[in-house]
Formats: structure tokens, sequence, C-alpha cells
């Protein structure tokens, strides 16, 4: 059985250099660790955008993906066209081995991204909301590159949700007029390690 410190250090990042260090040691076990904890995020984070995506035809931005295993669940619920971005390159080789992603990329979601604006029908981001990783900020660069009417689905754990202040920051977006809230529901994020975990979509304006 795989010693649980990675997880546990992940909720204690405080920094960029720290988050980048952590994930590149970690990719060789990441997977192992996580699935070992349940890890419930991408398959209710797929779920929830497919219950409101148009088409499974759309083009989908994993942002954080990571190992992959974000990808992996919106495949499983018939998604075709889908990208992936990350800050660790070691994590984007882990990604690029489970062939579900037609491009991968390193980027840094608290810089400006190097992409147009409404490039995107969505924006999937499973689990990189959290306190060293991605700022909230970050949202409203999410939100610039999803095209009008195209949709962003949120999965994060309970305690950013609230200490973060995310979920007040997502209804602040629905009330300002730039997105519509869809979908909110507490569940599972880690039930291994006792942690739940929060599912948001919001539908851009």
């Amino acid at each position: 059985m795989v010693e649980e410190n990675f997880l546990n250090k992940t909720y204690r990042l405080e920094t960029q250099e720290e988050t980048l260090a952590h994930y590149e040691a970690w990719a060789d076990t990441y997977d192992e660790e996580i699935k070992e904890n349940d890890y419930a995020q991408p398959k209710r984070c797929a779920s929830a955008l497919a219950q409101y995506s148009p088409s499974d035809e759309i083009h989908i931005l994993d942002i954080g993906c990571g190992s992959g295993l974000s990808g992996l669940a919106l495949s499983d619920s018939g998604f075709k066209n889908i990208d992936g971005c990350d800050f660790s390159p070691a994590m984007l080789e882990k990604a690029k081995s489970t062939n579900v992603y037609r491009k991968l990329f390193s980027a840094d979601i608290n810089e400006e991204l190097d992409i147009q604006a409404e490039t995107y029908d969505a924006v999937s981001a499973v689990g990189v909301l959290a306190f060293a990783h991605i700022r909230t900020e970050a949202l409203r660069q999410m939100l610039r590159i999803i095209k009008t009417e195209g949709l962003l689905v949120i999965g994060l754990n309970e305690h950013y949700w609230k200490d973060g202040s995310v979920g007040e920051k997502i209804r602040k977006l629905s009330e300002e007029g730039d997105a519509e809230l869809l979908f909110e529901e507490y569940g599972d994020h880690l039930p291994g390690a006792d942690i739940g975990g929060w599912v948001a979509v919001l539908k851009k304006k």
C-alpha cells in the first residue's frame, strides 16, 4: 500500500514552487494513491457536464488535467474532443499515456493563458482550485476562453469551497451576470480519506 505522504502534503502547500515540486515527485504514484482513496470527483464532474452539454462533440479543455483521470472520466461519459493542460510536465507525460487527449500543453492558469477568448465549448477544472494551486481569480480566466453559452464544470474539496470562498465567488459571478449557475451539489471527493467536495456547473453569458 502506498503511503499517504503526498496526499496529506497536498493540503499544506503554500507556494507555486512547492506545488510544482510536489506534483513532479508524486507523478509516478499519483494514480495508485488517489484511487486507493476512491477519488470521486472526475466521474461526478464528467456526469454533471454531460447532463448540461448539448452534445458529446463539444470541444473541452481539461484544466489541471494531472495524470489524466479527469480526461478518462470525460471520455467514459462520451466526450470525444478533449484537450488538457497542467502545470507539471511529469503529470502531462502520465496524461499522454491515457490516449484520450487530442492535445496536451503546459500552462499556469494563475497567469493569463495563451489561448484566444471563446476558444472552447467547455472547461473542466477538477480538483485544481486549492489554496496553493489555482487562485479563485482564475475563474474569470476560465470563463474568458469559453464560448458564450459554453459550460464550466468545477470540482473541489469541501475545505476550499468554504475557506477559499469559491462557492461565494461562483455565486457572485452569477449575480453579476457573467455566468448562470446551473448545478451545485455536495458529495464525495475522496471518501477513502473522509473528504467531501462540491461540483458546480456554470454557463457563460
